[in-house]
């Protein structure tokens, strides 16, 4: 049996395509916003069903409910509120009530927002329960505290999703549910990443498949750092390991076409309640979970699980120890499975294999498979 959608039902925002005539034909008469591409991001989660239960942007309830209790108002589980900001001019245009008319960071009448609540929040305390900081350097913060200081609420017809490179593989939870019952699987295992897969992760998803009939490869595709590898590169990277290193029968590649936040143990929730959305029973958890810098503490995101009924969650999240390279044992292992030293660990920052790459150098095969290596070489040395 199918696990259940968060909150029961499914979403699905996309309105008729008689109700799109009749909207578009009425679209120059109303008011109109234009949204950046994170806005359009979310508007695409929840017309999906991605962010279900959610048919439209939060209101002031809710936020708050979230941000202090981790919970809707409802008492579901919902740990960093979507919101729609804007500046005060464009505020003071709009009436409750109203219906308004929403345009995408390129300009294409995307969705109508009935107006239900226009509202102001204590953006040092947002932040704070988020991000765990208002330190500005952290892409989170920075991206809150640069956005208007009203934020709207309302319910979302939307009419046309959001296409991205790979669309092909921008399969909706709908689909991704449909292709797991045809494959057979009943217990499916998320693996989120916006990363290439190196053998740290490549280790921690085939343990996880080990109790599972089948394993989803959903690296986020939505808005990143900028100082991230590009999507291309990553998708490359997936598709040679899923080539040479995974059971084709037991895995399968999708897009998450999420916003990246960066919230750590709080994004973590998020991410298992959107792959719960997408059909899968269980979610890898690995260290520092949508960490950047040095906000969160290594575990953190294992942590903050033991703040939300298991029962109310309702998937299974797998937690694994940093991985590494055991010179002692010839294999990947993590501290729970693996005598000895951390001079016997190999560990490999981020930093240490870009700085590699742009050199032209191979990152040992004890960090990576060849064949992503030479993905990876050919994209950094490009770049010079």
């Amino acid at each position: 049996m199918a696990i259940t959608p968060h909150g029961g039902a499914l979403v699905n925002c996309f309105v008729t395509e008689d109700a799109k005539a009749a909207l578009l034909q009425k679209v120059d008469k109303l008011p109109q916003i234009q949204v950046d591409a994170y806005a359009a991001f979310d508007i695409d989660g929840i017309a999906k069903g991605i962010l279900s239960p959610l048919t439209g942007f939060m209101g002031e309830g809710d936020t708050h409910s979230v941000l202090d209790k981790m919970c809707l108002s409802s008492g579901v589980p919902w740990t960093i509120p979507n919101l729609l900001p804007v500046s005060d001019v464009i505020a003071d245009k709009l009436e409750v009530g109203a219906e308004i008319v929403i345009k995408d960071d390129l300009g294409s009448p995307i969705a109508v927002l009935t107006l239900r609540e226009k509202f102001r929040l204590d953006k040092q305390h947002l932040v704070k329960q988020i991000y765990r900081t208002d330190d500005t350097a952290h892409p989170g913060v920075a991206y809150t505290m640069s956005t208007g200081d009203v934020y709207l609420a309302g319910p979302l017809a939307v009419l046309a999703d959001r296409k991205v490179e790979h669309q092909e593989y921008n399969l909706t939870p709908a689909e991704t549910r449909a292709a797991f019952k045809s494959h057979g699987w009943k217990r499916i295992v998320a693996f989120q990443t916006r990363n290439p897969i190196h053998r740290a992760h490549e280790y921690l998803t085939k343990c996880a498949l080990e109790m599972c009939d089948g394993l989803l490869i959903h690296p986020l595709m939505g808005t990143t750092k900028s100082d991230d590898i590009p999507g291309d590169v990553r998708m490359a990277c997936y598709h040679a390991l899923m080539e040479y290193y995974y059971p084709k029968d037991h895995v399968m590649l999708s897009i998450m076409p999420v916003n990246m936040r960066y919230a750590g143990p709080r994004e973590a929730i998020m991410h298992a309640i959107i792959r719960k959305n997408y059909g899968c029973t269980h979610f890898i958890v690995g260290r520092d979970h949508a960490g950047v810098g040095n906000y969160y503490g290594s575990y953190d995101a294992h942590y903050i699980f033991d703040e939300i009924d298991p029962a109310a969650l309702a998937i299974t999240p797998l937690f694994f120890d940093h991985a590494f390279f055991s010179k002692r044992t010839n294999g990947m292992a993590t501290k729970k499975t693996c005598p000895g030293s951390d001079a016997e660990h190999v560990f490999l920052s981020g930093t240490k294999v870009r700085e590699m790459l742009a050199r032209g150098e191979a990152p040992p095969p004890e960090f990576t498979r060849p064949e992503v290596a030479e993905i990876l070489i050919k994209w950094a040395t490009g770049r010079q």
